[in-house]
């Protein structure tokens, strides 16, 4: 999710690379959930969080939506996938009641990556710690590759790289058609091939993610067939999309403001 920011306000005013220190170290996070809660719908997942939490659940992402751990909402002009809150008590659904989190070896990207964020300049990113957001206190330094936690790092990024201009381009088409039913299709497309046609969890997810841009790029994503139907009713500001026998309801929310070089992404409270 793209944020309009001046980046030296929210940041430490640095940049940080793979293998840079950095002040993120907070103990495990023990005694303190904060950053599981509040979050609201900034934790958007991308395809390698699909892949996580369906290896890690044994469930299908259409299976995860309907239970209500996932929801659906505009992202910057397309639908896209993110984790929950809890109506009661606005927690993370997948946090336990210890406090902790139940997938905490399959979290999202935004999840491992928090407190830091992702600055895109260029063709690739670097990354920047938002100051702001960590309210545990006297921590202490750790290099941004262990603080990741994430294996074949190098592939990773060349991933998240890859997805985000992917994603923006369709973003940008979105915003800029008046046909409406071009930007559903554009989401419906996205959804289907990215999100909802379930992952191989023995087979390595670069190679997959790799065949289904080749398709995307290959413009045959328009005759996937998949089984599921999505339907939408229109209304001023937000439609309904209906998916099996569950209704999401999606609010329209204010594009990206055009301009900018640079785009900043990252989960924040």
């Amino acid at each position: 999710m793209e944020r309009n920011v001046e980046i030296d306000k929210i940041s430490d005013g640095k940049r940080y690379g793979a293998n840079d220190l950095v002040k993120v170290g907070c103990d495990d996070c023990r005694g303190c959930s904060a950053c599981c809660h509040g979050m609201g719908d900034s934790i958007v997942l991308d395809p390698m969080d699909v892949y996580r939490l369906e290896k890690k659940l044994g469930k299908t992402m259409e299976e995860i939506l309907l239970a209500g751990n996932v929801a659906l909402r505009v992202v910057d002009g397309v639908i896209l996938p993110h984790l929950k809150m809890t109506e009661q008590s606005d927690r993370c659904s997948f946090l336990n009641e210890e406090g902790r989190c139940s997938i905490h070896d399959a979290r999202p990207g935004f999840c491992r990556m928090f407190p830091l964020g992702r600055l895109y300049e260029d063709g690739t990113f670097s990354y920047f710690l938002q100051v702001n957001e960590c309210p545990k206190e006297n921590k202490t330094k750790v290099k941004v590759r262990r603080w990741l936690d994430t294996p074949e790092l190098g592939k990773y990024e060349a991933f998240t790289t890859k997805w985000h201009y992917y994603l923006k381009e369709k973003q940008n088409a979105a915003r800029e058609s008046e046909d409406d039913a071009f930007r559903q299709q554009i989401s419906m497309n996205i959804l289907k091939l990215f999100y909802l046609l379930p992952y191989d969890g023995n087979t390595d997810f670069y190679t997959q993610f790799a065949d289904r841009m080749e398709l995307a790029a290959k413009r045959k994503h328009y005759k996937i067939y998949i089984l599921w139907k999505f339907f939408f009713v229109r209304q001023p500001s937000c439609f309904f999309i209906s998916f099996r026998r569950k209704t999401f309801l999606l609010r329209r929310r204010p594009g990206r403001l055009p301009g900018s070089h640079a785009s900043v992404d990252g989960c924040r409270k």
